[in-house]
């Protein structure tokens, strides 16, 4: 059975998006068969995978998206009378990134919608990964940095949220909303497991390096300690390297002109991530 993390943090700007990709590609690398759902209207995590390009082709020719499985139907075409309905293996975009063990849920803005009506959606997620369950060893969410549905969403499908944090002003901004907002979900739901398997300060720029990330890293850790949250001893620091990585929709070590440091130090927190989730079976 899939083990499902979503990328949290009720601030933005943390960088949720490139580790969402990046620990996507790894993690297909190292032969883990990887389902990434981008459950961010703005699609940066669909981007990333597919490409701009590839991505506006996708919506061009009205291929499914995270829009089908909130609403549960697949809009009628030429080609069917009525609406058909949801099967996920439809949703779901095969063999997306640089290793074939890579698949995608495609998002768009168009999903945000789905917050004007959103009764009886927040579980819609969850039961359509139940019946793909088998077929992958992880999945990873890419979330919003919003207290939403979608928030609800994810934490319904997951088992574990990981916390990127930026070492900035205000880097603790977010950590009291998520704590509370994980708190009351299981107040309601208590029956559901869900855990910050860790945090993990991601320096997403150059500036998170002075003395001001400095004191943000130890608020940060003073904040982790209160609520026994674990925290990565690997940061993931700032390179342009993973912009480029973006670019070219490759992993950190396949990108062109990449130092060796930069993907080595990636490759220690995605060891450490796969401790901290269980992700044992060894590299094919």
């Amino acid at each position: 059975m899939a083990i499902s993390v979503s990328l949290i943090n009720m601030k933005g700007g943390v960088g949720k998006t490139t580790l969402a990709a990046q620990l996507a590609h790894a993690a297909a690398r190292k032969a883990f068969r990887t389902l990434a759902v981008d459950l961010d209207p703005q699609a940066n995590l669909s981007q990333a995978l597919l490409s701009p390009e590839k991505y506006v082709k996708h919506l061009r020719e009205k291929k499914p998206t995270i829009v089908q499985v909130f609403e549960q139907y697949f809009p009628p075409t030429e080609g069917s009378a009525s609406p058909p309905p949801l099967d996920i293996g439809d949703v779901i975009l095969k063999k997306t990134g640089y290793s074939s063990n890579l698949d995608l849920i495609v998002s768009r803005l168009e999903v945000s919608h789905t917050l004007k009506n959103p009764t009886g959606k927040e579980r819609r997620l969850a039961k359509a990964l139940t019946k793909v369950a088998d077929v992958y060893d992880l999945i990873l969410i890419d979330c919003a940095p919003t207290e939403s549905i979608l928030t609800e969403t994810a934490y319904h499908a997951s088992r574990y949220a990981l916390v990127p944090v930026k070492p900035e002003y205000l880097a603790t901004i977010g950590l009291p909303l998520l704590a509370r907002s994980i708190q009351e979900f299981k107040y309601e739901n208590d029956d559901h497991a869900l855990d910050i398997c860790v945090i993990v300060f991601n320096h997403s720029s150059s500036y998170s390096d002075g003395p001001e990330g400095i004191r943000s890293i130890k608020e940060v850790q003073a904040e982790a300690k209160k609520n026994g949250w674990p925290l990565f001893e690997t940061h993931v620091r700032y390179s342009r390297s993973y912009a480029k990585a973006a670019r070219e929709g490759t992993p950190i070590g396949s990108t062109s002109y990449a130092r060796w440091d930069v993907s080595r130090e990636f490759s220690r927190f995605v060891d450490e991530f796969f401790a901290a989730v269980g992700l044992t079976r060894g590299e094919q």
